[in-house]
């Protein structure tokens, strides 16, 4: 019995330690206890977004998303059979400031894979754009999306 009371008390007082320990550190947990997340939709259409008549827009699944900095690949995703990408990367390794300014998704992917009258050669770009925090429990995620994807001949 008095080794459940000790489990008991240990959580307690653990549950209570680790917010105050955060907020007295003035926040240099947070990359510790927190994810960067790029994440979007890619559309099969010659730019990769979506159409003035947005019902109608095929999506582009099975697509191979990169993440450029300094012209190196990062971190890569395939989309889904939604056209839907995610990208989780840890805050210790890459500076918000630097995906925003320095990074860029990149789809080599030919956009003639999802529709044939598409081209064949080329891809994707875009920049990235941050918009916001989530909070879930003691993790802070930052969420970012591509600005907006432009067709590039050149990308291979």
């Amino acid at each position: 019995m008095a080794l459940k009371s000790l489990l008991l008390f240990s959580l307690l007082i653990a549950s209570i330690a680790v917010p105050l320990a955060e907020a007295q550190l003035g926040g240099i947990l947070g990359p510790l206890l927190g994810l960067l997340r790029i994440q979007g939709i890619l559309y099969c259409t010659p730019n990769g977004n979506i159409s003035v008549n947005a019902t109608t827009t095929p999506v582009f699944p099975n697509a191979l998303v990169q993440l450029q900095c300094g012209g190196n690949v990062v971190s890569t995703a395939t989309t889904n059979g939604s056209g839907l990408f995610s990208i989780l990367l840890d805050p210790v390794n890459f500076l918000l400031s630097t995906l925003v300014s320095g990074c860029k998704l990149v789809v080599n992917t030919p956009l003639a894979s999802c529709n044939a009258s598409l081209p064949s050669v080329g891809g994707l770009v875009s920049n990235l754009q941050f918009i916001g925090n989530t909070v879930a429990g003691l993790l802070n995620i930052g969420n970012l999306i591509p600005t907006g994807f432009q067709f590039n001949a050149n990308v291979n």
